[in-house]
């Protein structure tokens, strides 16, 4: 670790703010075809869990095609927990410390499990008055909301975790995920510990 490194990490310990227990990155399917962008991502996993025991990631994709070849490097990389990997129209919830979404984008799969609670309202399995947040969680990929979530490159989410993200606080660094460093992961980390989550007050 460099001397700019341990210094951030130093002003992280001595905050008396709290440390995001969840950490989501959104990153896309054109970063991963970057040299290097795989081995990363798993350095990006190490330094998550020094500060939190749930990290996510999704990565957009423009192609549906690119999906299953892209599944398959991602269920395969060296991670320091175990991983789960799901797909865009994947309906099996899976609970693993690592969970990695390829995806089309948040409507994607929000049209998704409104779809899935319109077919059971028909097919008689359940009544419209009972679809609350929870029920629309259910048939999320990955419902658990963040606390932190991280967007390189530029400053917009990529359509992505429209629900889970509601009340995250959201981090926009302008640098590529091909530069990404420890040391922009804990500016992120030192900047969510200097705000007051509102949670949408």
């Amino acid at each position: 670790m460099g001397l700019y490194e341990r210094y951030l990490a130093l002003r992280i310990r001595r905050h008396d703010g709290t440390l995001p227990d969840h950490v989501a990155l959104v990153i896309t399917e054109r970063d991963l075809l970057e040299r290097g962008a795989y081995e990363t991502l798993t350095e990006f996993f190490a330094w998550a869990f020094e500060y939190a025991s749930q990290v996510t990631v999704y990565v957009s994709v423009l192609d549906a095609a690119a999906v299953p070849a892209l599944r398959r490097e991602l269920e395969t990389i060296d991670a320091p927990r175990a991983v789960a990997v799901r797909g865009p129209d994947d309906q099996t919830r899976a609970d693993a410390p690592i969970r990695i979404g390829i995806g089309l984008g948040g409507k994607h799969e929000f049209t998704s499990a409104v779809r899935t609670l319109a077919e059971r309202v028909d097919d008689g399995e359940l009544a419209p008055d009972e679809i609350d947040d929870e029920r629309v969680e259910e048939h999320l990929i990955f419902p658990t909301e963040p606390d932190l979530v991280i967007k390189t490159g530029a400053e917009r989410l990529s359509d992505f975790m429209i629900w889970q993200s509601v009340y995250s606080e959201l981090y926009f660094t302008d640098v590529n995920w091909r530069d990404f460093r420890k040391r922009d992961f804990l500016r992120a980390v030192r900047e969510y510990c200097n705000r007051s989550r509102r949670y949408g007050q």
